[in-house]
């Protein structure tokens, strides 16, 4: 008998019918869920008879992160202090220009700022990490000198960078390997207390867009986080500190972003805060017909507002101002909710 997995059939709808569950304690909610197995066709089936240990993790309200409570939607802003970027093309790979982004960043709505020093674009190289180090920690030391007090994420795979950022006044530690890199980064993370961003992206961003293959990648996605949730939990993280995030674009063709991102609710079974991803990613840009990376903010709200539309918790972007507006409007329609003032 193959393991079943339950996703919660999510509305945000502002007409909730009596008995309906709430998605992590938060603004969705269900009445009925998909049931999944490998190798055989889903089906729907009423919320009363789901298991009550599945429906559990489903509904239980996640802890609060580094002040984060989520009762609304989280703003990751991306600070790129690489000269490769895919996104911004070596934008911001000056520390004073890098600061002067995250700032604007900051008072345009980003929650959290997340740093990162090595590309991760298709077909990337691997840094070295002294070299990330002098990349990332100016930042992370001109920020909090400017006076910034939010949450500062660094985005690195490798042991001694992350290190080195917390020191410096970063807060929590985001790996786009899932804790696969480098064995001695989970024992940081715990080491520090620092909580975790738990990405799927287990294949080297060198080789990632070579073919990647999948069982079911909806499945083998939720499969990989839950496992490294045990790992990261193992090696004396709590639960509590720990996100997730599909790693939408990483080792992923295009149908394969898009059978995650039409599922992504099957990811609060594992009882995580779930991060979306997806700002300004290659299948934005083919399906929206846009080549430049910069000018995909359009499409990347699209893709923002419809994680929300499943309780996403966090969104990871490059537009902040643009996407906090749409928030404020997405909110407005669908929650009792005041709009940003002027």
């Amino acid at each position: 008998m193959p393991r079943q997995y339950f996703r919660p059939v999510v509305s945000c709808d502002v007409a909730r019918p009596v008995g309906a569950h709430a998605v992590a304690g938060g603004r969705g909610w269900f009445t009925h869920v998909e049931v999944i197995a490998r190798g055989k066709p889903p089906g729907i089936i009423a919320a009363s008879e789901v298991p009550e240990t599945a429906i559990a993790p489903l509904i239980a309200p996640r802890p609060t992160i580094l002040g984060m409570t989520w009762d609304r939607p989280v703003i990751m802003g991306i600070v790129n202090t690489t000269p490769d970027s895919f996104s911004d093309g070596g934008l911001h790979a000056a520390a004073a220009d890098a600061i002067a982004a995250g700032l604007s960043m900051a008072d345009a709505g980003a929650d959290v700022l997340d740093i990162g020093g090595e590309s991760t674009r298709p077909g990337a190289r691997l840094v070295d990490p002294a070299e990330e180090i002098r990349r990332v920690v100016p930042v992370i030391t001109g920020l909090r000198a400017q006076g910034f007090t939010g949450a500062i994420s660094i985005d690195t795979r490798k042991s001694d960078v992350a290190s080195a950022a917390l020191d410096a006044g970063a807060d929590l530690i985001n790996d786009v390997s899932g804790f696969t890199f480098d064995p001695s980064l989970a024992t940081v993370a715990a080491t520090a207390g620092a909580p975790v961003c738990i990405m799927h992206g287990p294949v080297d961003p060198s080789v990632m867009h070579k073919d990647p293959r999948y069982d079911d990648v909806l499945l083998d996605v939720y499969d990989f986080l839950e496992a490294r949730i045990a790992a990261l939990i193992s090696a004396g993280v709590p639960r509590g500190s720990i996100i997730v995030d599909p790693g939408i674009g990483f080792a992923k063709t295009q149908d394969h972003n898009l059978a995650l991102l039409a599922r992504l609710s099957l990811l609060h079974g594992l009882g995580i805060p779930l991060l979306l991803g997806a700002s300004r990613k290659r299948f934005i840009g083919t399906i929206g017909q846009t080549p430049d990376a910069r000018k995909r903010a359009p499409g990347s709200i699209a893709v923002a507002l419809g994680g929300l539309a499943q309780n996403v918790q966090m969104v990871r972007v490059h537009d902040v101002a643009e996407t906090r507006q749409a928030i404020a409007l997405w909110r407005a329609m669908h929650e009792d909710v005041p709009t940003f003032s002027d």
